[in-house]
């Protein structure tokens, strides 16, 4: 890389059939817009790659999925990295930047059932059912609608976690839409939440793109991938996720929305089984995302929140 103008760069990333596909997809745009450009793939091995036999809340949250990549784009050995907007920790590396959203795909969560499964909504799981999942959002969200269930913890890639519906008889697990559609499987879903109902991962969705602070010809190549709408509404997401000091160990859910140049936000904040929770939301105009977030934060942890959180801190 020399000048004002990048000839080649080196994309790092996980080396999950999802996050390649999304690899391939910032890889494809990059090279669309800049067709001199040479763009070489590096698939690295994370910590949450590496330990798949412990739930998510039980190991941490600091970059789980990106610490390893991370580490190799501020040592140089890559020029950007791509990652699932959802793994990124609110505090990045000195020296990082997110310098570009992608559009957002589906935000919504869906339901994979059993073969044969008659389910179409949530009132349809049978009473008593058998849900696979690892996330503490989804737990405490099925379980402030649903009581009945049983939720077991169950970790992997999409195909993983699919499989493990029929090896732990299950009734079903819950998948973000964005990577069953990437993947070409939402064919696979027996329903889709509506964001109402099952409000979803802060970032969900949507493609991060990573840089070093100091790369200003990098960070200018990436200008045009990003997307305005997607980076107002992560960035709201953000600023509440921030705010209540959330991550992994945290059940929250928030999720906006940007129509013209008004934002609005939806989120969620529950206790580990879901008896307790506040759900909230607040609109604003656009260039306020950061600080809607934080007054959303603000609002649910006085409406109860700070009780929520010492109770979840204090079980985890």
């Amino acid at each position: 890389m020399s000048g004002t103008k990048a000839s080649s760069i080196i994309l790092g990333t996980r080396g999950s059939e999802l996050a390649m596909f999304q690899a391939r997809h910032v890889a494809w745009n990059l090279q669309s817009k800049n067709v001199d450009l040479s763009v070489k793939i590096k698939t690295i091995m994370t910590t949450g790659d590496k330990i798949l036999d412990t739930p998510l809340a039980k190991v941490g949250d600091k970059g789980l999925f990106v610490k390893e990549i991370e580490n190799e784009l501020l040592s140089g050995e890559v020029d950007i990295a791509v990652h699932s907007c959802k793994d990124l920790p609110t505090e990045l590396p000195a020296g990082l930047v997110i310098a570009a959203y992608g559009a957002r795909e589906d935000a919504r969560d869906a339901f994979i059932g059993k073969p044969g499964t008659a389910a179409r909504g949530l009132s349809d799981i049978v009473t008593g059912g058998t849900i696979g999942t690892s996330s503490l959002r989804r737990r405490s969200q099925l379980m402030s609608l649903r009581p009945d269930l049983v939720i077991v913890d169950i970790r992997g890639n999409v195909d993983t976690r699919i499989r493990k519906i029929e090896e732990l008889k299950l009734d079903g697990t819950i998948l973000a839409t964005a990577g069953i559609k990437r993947l070409e499987r939402q064919e696979e879903a027996s329903f889709f939440f509506d964001v109402d109902e099952m409000i979803p991962a802060v970032g969900q969705g949507v493609i991060a793109i990573e840089s070093r602070e100091n790369n200003p010809v990098v960070r200018g190549l990436l200008s045009s991938f990003n997307d305005s709408a997607s980076a107002a509404a992560v960035t709201a997401e953000r600023a509440l996720m921030k705010q209540l000091e959330g991550g992994c160990q945290v059940p929250i859910g928030a999720h906006a929305n940007v129509k013209g140049d008004r934002l609005s936000m939806k989120a969620y904040l529950g206790s580990l089984d879901g008896r307790k929770f506040i759900r909230d939301e607040i609109e604003g105009p656009v260039e306020e995302a950061g600080e809607l977030g934080v007054r959303l934060a603000v609002r649910m942890y006085e409406a109860g929140g700070r009780e929520i959180l010492e109770e979840v801190r204090a079980e985890a």
